[in-house]
């Protein structure tokens, strides 16, 4: 029994340190994203530098059949303004081709004034570290504004910078409720996998 109760603290002891390493790097992750890439980021349109592309940042478009995915809507709107103020000259639209994310980006652009000649679609955009990586290598961008949330352009910015872009962001209205508290969560771990792309 006393055997038993030794393995046990042991066990809990482990998994206890465990728990408190994973937290730690959370954290460290997230302090260090936040802390670097946040003075990249720009909420108004009349601070904010111009550059001669923009990367506008994929997600799907619907939530259920009819019901429009905000963080989309939200996202589209930002790349407008940008794009209409003069900020910008061209828009890569950059997502997964098997959600038809460029394909919708490009057409809700277009039906809200943008020209298709001055929209690029990147179909390969899996994630935001692919979006990052295949504006250099395939449009040969090295500076450029990329587009979407806070919390997102902060990442891509972090991602964009470490491998030696030239990159700020131009933030889109957030998602609040238990679809945004749901994101946050979400984007803790993928922060961490950041540094995993970027260093392991």
């Amino acid at each position: 029994m006393k055997s038993f109760k030794k393995k046990f603290r042991a066990f809990l002891l482990s998994f206890g340190t465990l728990i408190v390493l994973l937290a730690a790097l959370i954290f460290f992750c997230n302090w260090k994203i936040n802390s670097y890439a946040g003075k990249y980021t720009y909420y108004g349109l009349d601070k904010i530098p111009s550059n001669e592309a923009g990367l506008l940042l994929g997600t799907g478009k619907y939530l259920k059949p009819r019901v429009v995915n905000l963080y989309f809507a939200y996202r589209i709107n930002a790349a407008v303004a940008l794009y209409k103020s003069g900020k910008i000259k061209v828009i890569v639209v950059s997502g997964n081709r098997f959600n038809n994310e460029p394909r919708n980006m490009r057409i809700d652009l277009m039906k809200n004034g943008v020209p298709p000649e001055a929209i690029y679609s990147d179909e390969e955009g899996f994630r935001t570290y692919d979006s990052v990586v295949r504006m250099r290598d395939l449009f040969g961008y090295e500076k450029f504004t990329v587009i979407s949330q806070d919390w997102h352009n902060e990442r891509a910015i972090f991602i964009a910078r470490k491998l030696g872009l030239d990159v700020i962001g131009y933030n889109a209205k957030d998602v609040k409720g238990v679809m945004g508290f749901e994101t946050g969560l979400r984007e803790l771990f993928s922060r961490v996998k950041v540094f995993m792309d970027l260093y392991l």
